[in-house]
């Protein structure tokens, strides 16, 4: 019984640790994503929608 409860204790501690390392790697995504500029974004947009019509 106590080796049942132990599994489900360590289980239960994984899915926290794999939420937090979650959250914090959507944290970092999202802070990343507003360092850019209004002008830095448009000119990504603009190269990315360039690079799509040659391969199409």
């Amino acid at each position: 019984m106590a080796k049942r409860f132990a599994l489900w204790k360590l289980l239960g501690l994984a899915g926290v640790v794999g939420t937090v390392v979650t959250g914090a790697a959507t944290a970092r995504h999202e802070r990343e994503r507003r360092a850019y500029s209004p002008d830095e974004v448009r000119e990504r947009l603009h190269r990315r929608l360039a690079e799509v019509k040659e391969h199409s």
